[in-house]
């Protein structure tokens, strides 16, 4: 059994964080927003709310994408860029990362994405969907 320190990554933040995913796979990005927001807040004092805030910056990237919304849309994923260095160099980074949320491959996108970006830099984005793997 894999021991977690805390500020990673746990099967509990995967656990509590599944409606989320599957509303940003569905494009319902807002209500992804909304439900994520509420597990972000109550996070308070643990890095691992940073991805639910890299989570929650992309589904409301993508919500202004689907706007034609250029500004809002880069604004987020620039944010997000952000929120991924943070975790990666606080070692928020746990296997359950890579195993249920396809993690590297979330990020290789995201670091992609120019920081003036064109809205069809965002296609890749768009098409990622989260793995939503049962039975953590």
């Amino acid at each position: 059994m894999t021991k977690y320190h805390f500020g990673q990554f746990t099967p509990e933040h995967l656990e509590l964080i599944q409606e989320g995913l599957e509303l940003y796979n569905t494009g319902h990005y807002w209500m992804c927003h909304e439900v994520i927001e509420d597990l972000w807040m109550d996070a308070m004092g643990d890095n691992a709310r940073y991805v639910y805030w890299v989570v929650i910056q992309l589904a409301t990237s993508l919500y202004h994408h689907e706007d034609d919304n250029l500004n809002g849309a880069s604004g987020m994923v620039n944010k997000a860029k952000g929120k991924i260095d943070f975790i990666e160099k606080n070692h928020v980074e746990s296997d359950i990362m890579d195993k249920y949320l396809d993690w590297q491959r979330l990020k290789r996108i995201v670091k992609k994405i120019p920081h003036s970006p064109k809205l069809s830099d965002f296609k890749e984005l768009k098409s990622f969907k989260f793995p939503l793997k049962q039975g953590v």
